[in-house]
């Protein structure tokens, strides 16, 4: 798995395509137990320049434009966020996965972990289910 440089990681923030080596990478990067808050990064460095172009732009005392961009900010995430598992599965797409790669993958990972766990259980409590079944 290669990971791109920073500035390739920039223009895939901004939905670029990456190049087939850091395929991999992607799907990695829309399905890791983060991949949320990897998404929350890339939309604020999307909203950043927005951001401050507003405040550059509209009219009037810094409070007025600090509303501004907060409301902006407000906007872009609520959209961004709403659009989370849509815009993973485009940029899979991008990276030449079959379209659904990337929930299929998340979901294949929390079913492994969901088995660990239960394995997990079964270990400790095994031996209280043993001295009870011996004392009963």
């Amino acid at each position: 798995m290669t990971r791109p440089n920073p500035l390739r990681w920039l223009a895939y923030a901004f939905g670029a395509r990456l190049p087939e080596r850091h395929h991999t990478w992607v799907l990695h990067d829309v399905t890791c137990r983060t991949w949320w808050l990897r998404h929350l990064a890339r939309t604020t460095v999307q909203l950043i320049p927005l951001l401050v172009l507003l405040y550059l732009v509209v009219p009037g005392p810094p409070w007025v434009r600090l509303g501004a961009i907060t409301a902006g900010a407000v906007i872009g995430y609520f959209y961004s966020f709403v659009y989370v598992v849509e815009a993973s599965e485009t940029r899979v797409m991008k990276a030449g996965y079959p379209v659904g790669a990337a929930a299929a993958t998340r979901e294949a990972r929390r079913a492994e972990q969901h088995v660990d766990a239960r394995m997990r259980y079964d270990e400790i409590h095994r031996d209280r289910r043993d001295r009870d079944d011996r004392a009963g």
